[in-house]
């Protein structure tokens, strides 16, 4: 009894399975998509550009079907027949006009059928014969077209404002590297906002530090009959701050830690001390800053090529300043590195500062000695 009732169970199980394979296989034939299909030849007397089998064949805009088949005719190597199989439901009638469509301007082509008059007839087949569709002379070359002339449209935008977009990208660039070297006015600006709101409690304040012009040199005999104006001197990013720089044990060169900082930005300062320094060797009215606009026969450019607080087992100071004296039609008239060292105790920012400013001292004053003599 036990063996019966297995093969019983087994049969019923057997007998359902079969059942559901044929409602499975009804439900795709009627209900599923996959009912009577018509099919169809489409023959373009041209290219069809990105058009692959497997494509979509869309009526009016809604998908009845795909391509399943390309091929060239062999007695016209220009044309290209494709076979579609649709919907049969689908309305194709003789006037039924076909292109190739296209999914954005990169996408994937397909074809399209449109419409056609309502008293048109339908596309009857003959025997073994698919009904033939014959595409638009121009089906082929409606996407290249498109494309071409979307391309030539932004060409032509891009030619006709070539000059306002090379404008507005300079200004970007200038904006940027003034953003760079104001880095330090901009944390100035919200230190301030800071201290406004109370955001800044606990902070220590800030420590600004000075550079000294040398005041003592030895007696000028000659007396100057020229007037020599010194530049604004020009540095890498790094120093274009008020940030003290310190370089690491690695090499690299790093803002020093803390709330120490120069009086104003490097340069500046720099250029303010250097005429500090050169009036107090020759005469204050031989002497003018550039920006002034005085009229000048001589023109002082230095170029800050190192200002750093080295920290290391002996911390110590460089200063190297590169200067030129620019005469006439912009010859050089002279050139020379100035170039110091100062040994600091400890490494912190007043010993750091106080080193520098002993380095700069010590330039300064070597500048100043070679400037007089170059332009006796």
């Amino acid at each position: 009894m036990e063996t019966t009732a297995k093969y019983r169970l087994m049969g019923a199980f057997t007998l359902v399975a079969i059942l559901g394979v044929f409602a499975f296989v009804y439900w795709l034939n009627h209900g599923g998509g996959l009912g009577e299909r018509s099919t169809y030849e489409i023959k373009f007397l041209g290219a069809v550009p990105g058009l692959r089998q497997g494509a979509a064949v869309q009526f009016n805009g809604i998908r009845v079907g795909e391509v399943t088949d390309l091929r060239l005719d062999g007695a016209k190597p220009q044309e290209v027949v494709a076979r579609i199989s649709v919907d049969r439901g689908t309305p194709i009638r003789r006037d039924t006009r076909v292109s190739l469509d296209f999914q954005g301007l990169m996408g994937v082509t397909s074809v399209a059928l449109k419409g056609g008059a309502a008293d048109s007839p339908l596309l009857a087949d003959t025997p073994g014969t698919p009904p033939l569709l014959v595409a638009d002379a121009s089906a082929g070359a409606d996407l290249t077209t498109t494309a071409r002339e979307a391309l030539h449209r932004l060409d032509g935008i891009l030619a006709d404002n070539s000059d306002a977009l090379r404008g507005a990208l300079s200004n970007l660039n200038t904006f940027t590297v003034a953003l760079a070297k104001n880095s330090d006015r901009i944390d100035s600006i919200v230190a301030g906002l800071e201290r406004m709101t109370g955001g800044d409690s606990g902070k220590a304040p800030l420590q600004s530090f000075d550079l000294t012009a040398p005041r003592v040199f030895p007696p000028y005999e000659p007396q100057a009959t020229w007037q020599l104006a010194v530049a604004e001197p020009t540095s890498l990013i790094i120093f274009d701050s008020q940030r003290l720089v310190e370089r690491t044990a690695s090499g690299a060169r790093v803002p020093m830690q803390g709330s120490a900082q120069w009086a104003d930005t490097l340069p500046k300062l720099v250029q303010a001390k250097l005429i500090q320094t050169l009036e107090n060797a020759t005469t204050l009215a031989s002497i003018a800053r550039a920006a002034d606009g005085a009229s000048a026969d001589r023109q002082l450019v230095v170029d800050i090529r190192n200002f750093e607080f080295i920290d290391a087992d002996r911390p110590s100071a460089t200063v190297e300043l590169a200067a030129k004296i620019i005469g006439d039609d912009n010859r050089v008239l002279g050139a020379r590195v100035f170039r110091a060292d100062a040994p600091a105790p400890t490494k912190d920012a007043d010993a750091a500062a106080v080193a520098l400013d002993r380095a700069f001292g010590d330039v300064a004053t070597e500048m100043a000695n070679w400037v007089r003599e170059a332009l006796q």
